[in-house]
């Protein structure tokens, strides 16, 4: 009888827990099956999402392989609008700037690069890619203290040695021998295994560069030497044709020329 009755207590308290706990046990059961489910669509949205902005991106590299500048640009819009968030998105600002860097468009193809290095991924390869290829550009346009903003900061990378070569020559174009001799020496710093600059050509440009010292007055040298010709005629200067002295002119005084100054 009292084995009954404990059998008894242990189905009626089992009854009062779930009374209480059921309702929860319920729930989290059906949000755990909702996030299963969830979770498989969002997956098969993002499949579906990279596959659509994959093809669009290889369709995009056709036009821009031949040139098609109007099919291009609609593409890159869409890419923008529509896939932004993917890798391609990206890619697709780079295809777009070289294609513009190929017609001789530098503005758009900057234009391009700007929005892809001050996208929300500023560790992102692809943006440090950009950021170098900028950078170029500015060099093109002869913006070397725009390219070297750009670039500086940026040593720790993968595209370390690349980033240094580039700073190197906006310094050497903004005549700071001394920081362009320290960049180049970092490219060259590079592991030798796994070079991503020619070393060959960054040892060239260091060489070109003038020893220390006499960078600064380069410049000043070259200027003050022109303007010195045109402030002293050199000794020994011969007459100008046509200026020979009249037949009757009298001789020169012997009077002693007084001295500059005197």
């Amino acid at each position: 009888m009292d084995g009954l009755v404990s059998e008894k207590e242990q189905i009626e308290a089992l009854r009062n827990w779930w009374r209480e706990n059921g309702l929860y046990i319920v729930a989290g059961i059906v949000l755990g099956v909702v996030l299963l489910i969830g979770w498989r669509w969002w997956e098969h949205e993002q499949a579906q999402s990279a596959g659509e902005a994959s093809a669009l991106y290889e369709s995009l590299v056709e036009d821009v392989a031949d040139l098609r500048v109007e099919a291009a640009r609609t593409k890159n819009e869409r890419m923008q609008a529509e896939y932004a968030k993917t890798v391609y998105a990206a890619q697709a600002r780079l295809a777009m700037a070289k294609l513009y860097m190929d017609l001789g468009r530098d503005r758009d193809a900057a234009r391009e690069l700007e929005a892809l290095v001050n996208a929300d991924r500023p560790a992102d390869e692809i943006a440090l890619v950009g950021r170098l290829r900028l950078a170029r550009i500015l060099m093109y346009q002869d913006k070397p203290e725009e390219a070297a903003a750009l670039l500086e900061g940026h040593g720790n990378t993968a595209f370390a040695a690349r980033y240094a070569e580039a700073l190197g020559d906006a310094y050497t174009a903004m005549g700071r021998v001394e920081d362009a001799r320290e960049a180049y020496l970092r490219a060259l710093a590079e592991n030798p295994q796994a070079r991503t600059v020619d070393a060959a050509l960054v040892r060239m440009k260091l060489n070109d560069l003038p020893p220390a010292g006499e960078a600064g007055s380069a410049a000043e040298d070259a200027g003050g030497a022109a303007a010195g010709e045109d402030a002293a005629e050199p000794a020994g200067t011969a007459e100008p044709a046509g200026t020979e002295e009249p037949a009757g002119t009298p001789p020169p005084s012997n009077d002693p020329v007084p001295e500059d100054g005197e």
